[in-house]
């Protein structure tokens, strides 16, 4: 009897073990080395032009490497090596925030300080700092009431842009089209009246009298994202107060002169008291052992 003889695999099948094979050993000692994963959730964040990339996951046994590029300009490197999920990218926008930028981040063996290949990096979305940079919490100046007016002032937000070496304002940067919307009320009513302006003072009509509470918000009305900042904290005018400090300076040197005669007097009459005792011992006659 003969012993049938195995059938022979085909070269094809051959070859595809032998790659199988050849996978799975570098696998291994990619998994020995520490495997680069390519990042996701690529994401901008930024107010007032503070602008930081943020992604995921958090690197075990490799790094990240951030580069930056403009729709005019070249692939610039500006955080390397680096074993967190985020990068300040504010001085690269800051130098043109009308500019459109993109960024990658690249996944890298902590020994490897060349490019990789594609399975290895991701891009970000597309970023336009003057469209799209957050506007933060605005803050009120100052505020005054009198008689029938209230003027606001509000604080001009200094960002993280320089010309000639000289930090920049959001008015600076957007001028007129960036707008402060106020919301006032008497302060015993709920119901809220509105006013806006393309500057940062507000001079509305009021009550004489009349408490008032107000907020204020910033706006950049031609945006199609971000348009409107947070609120800011709610502040009052205290019309009681102004009134009771006018009657104190008119009041208070009167009330003060009446307790001066009160004390003289209740001095004065002591003293008269004293003196007639005093007068009755002198005028007594003297008792005789």
């Amino acid at each position: 009897m003969t012993t049938p003889a195995w059938p022979r695999l085909p070269r094809l099948e051959t070859a595809v073990a032998r790659t199988l094979l050849l996978g799975w050993v570098l696998a291994r000692v990619a998994d020995a080395e520490g495997t680069p994963v390519r990042a996701y959730n690529l994401t901008w964040k930024s107010t007032n032009f503070k602008t930081i990339l943020e992604w995921e996951p958090k690197p075990i046994d490799y790094v990240y490497t951030v580069q930056i590029s403009s729709a005019l300009g070249d692939w610039k490197s500006v955080c390397f090596s680096l074993t967190v999920t985020e990068c300040d990218l504010t001085s690269e926008i800051a130098q043109d925030v009308r500019q459109t930028y993109l960024a990658k981040v690249l996944s890298l063996l902590p020994n490897n300080t060349g490019f990789v290949e594609d399975a290895h990096y991701r891009n970000s979305p597309e970023f336009t700092p003057y469209l799209e940079t957050k506007l933060g919490q605005p803050k009120i100046e100052s505020f005054k009431q009198v008689g029938t007016k209230l003027n606001v002032t509000i604080h001009d937000t200094q960002t993280s842009v320089r010309s000639n070496g000289t930090f920049l304002s959001l008015r600076d940067i957007f001028g007129k089209n960036l707008n402060y919307i106020l919301y006032y009320w008497k302060a015993s009513t709920t119901g809220k009246k509105t006013a806006m302006t393309n500057t940062n003072e507000f001079l509305i009509d009021v009550e004489k009298g009349q408490d008032y509470c107000f907020l204020v918000q910033a706006v950049i009305p031609s945006r199609k994202v971000n348009k409107k900042s947070p609120e800011s904290i709610t502040v009052c005018t205290r019309q009681e107060k102004g009134v009771f400090r006018e009657m104190l300076f008119i009041v208070g040197p009167v009330i003060l002169v009446i307790i001066i005669v009160i004390i003289l007097s209740l001095f004065l009459h002591k003293c008269r008291k004293a003196k007639a005792r005093q007068s009755g011992k002198e005028n007594s006659p003297l008792n005789i052992v």
